[in-house]
């Protein structure tokens, strides 16, 4: 385990990974359902590499508090880890990671702060939709979204149903396990445990699944998301193709926007949680593209 910090960010208690102090700031940013957990096979290889990594829990997940303007759209999200990085840890500028809504939270980061993002790693993340993009998801993805429809039209009602901690991680515990987001096997029984006690709370799993409101318009933007425009910044893409929820047009939609880029490379061995699945490719890749020459 890593120590928690803490720190009141826009008026919200962030909760946060810190190693490394003094090394090349590396901002990690998890998705759903994630909280900073799922970087704990990153941290400290990438400490040690070089970075100071900074590993929050997003407002309204894990050890974060709630929101007190109930937003938890990307926009309000991006806000918070500028204020984190640039007002509370003192980076003018920083590098930084995300898969799934964290990857779409540091593409938004990227545009909404010009210079802020020096270099970016993405992978398995929601589809930016950019001119020349695909238009089409494939049918299989289609056919898995039945939670993302449920937690975005109905969250309510489903939060009723999971009314004990039980349930809650036991409906979480699914995503890292039977619904092959990815590669069979990739979490043990202890892993998954570890992954899910942050939802076992009503009160987060509630707010951890606002994400899903927003994106089908179930709940107005703070503002709107920079998402749907082509990101200048250097950006390195990778891709886990053992993943039922994001796509293989990933890699087209990717290239279409993001015009300085290496990659998309296929990781084999990976789906969803490449950051876990395959630790050692994404610390390599992270020390490779995101260090000073020097520093590597």
């Amino acid at each position: 385990m890593f120590a928690t910090h803490r720190a009141e960010v826009r008026g919200v208690q962030i909760a946060f990974a810190h190693e490394g102090a003094g090394g090349t700031p590396l901002l990690l940013v998890h998705g759903w359902p994630e909280t900073r957990r799922i970087w704990w096979r990153n941290i400290g290889p990438l400490a040690e590499a070089g970075f100071e990594v900074i590993a929050p829990d997003l407002r309204g997940f894990g050890d974060s508090g709630q929101a007190p303007d109930g937003h938890y759209d990307a926009a309000a999200q991006s806000r918070d880890l500028e204020a984190l990085v640039r007002d509370e840890l003192g980076h003018e500028r920083c590098v930084a990671c995300g898969g799934d809504f964290g990857g779409m939270i540091v593409y938004d980061l990227a545009l909404r702060f010009p210079g802020f993002v020096e270099r970016m790693a993405l992978f398995n993340m929601p589809l930016p939709r950019v001119p020349g993009g695909p238009d089409e998801i494939p049918r299989a993805t289609r056919q898995a979204a039945d939670y993302f429809i449920r937690q975005g039209t109905d969250a309510d009602g489903l939060c009723a149903e999971l009314d004990t901690p039980e349930k809650r991680r036991a409906y979480v515990a699914g995503m890292y396990g039977h619904r092959f987001w990815a590669v069979p096997g990739a979490f043990s029984p202890e892993d998954v445990d570890f992954m899910t006690e942050p939802f076992a709370r009503g009160e987060a799993f509630r707010s951890s699944i606002a994400i899903y409101e927003y994106a089908l318009r179930a709940r107005e933007w703070s503002e709107k998301p920079r998402f749907a425009e082509p990101n200048p910044t250097p950006a390195l893409v990778l891709y886990g193709p053992e993943d039922h929820v994001v796509p293989s047009t990933f890699c087209a939609a990717m290239e279409a926007a993001l015009p300085d880029r290496a990659g998309p490379f296929v990781v084999e061995g990976a789906g969803h949680f490449l950051q876990w699945e395959r630790a050692d490719v994404l610390n390599g890749a992270l020390r490779h593209f995101c260090l000073p020459w020097g520093a590597r």
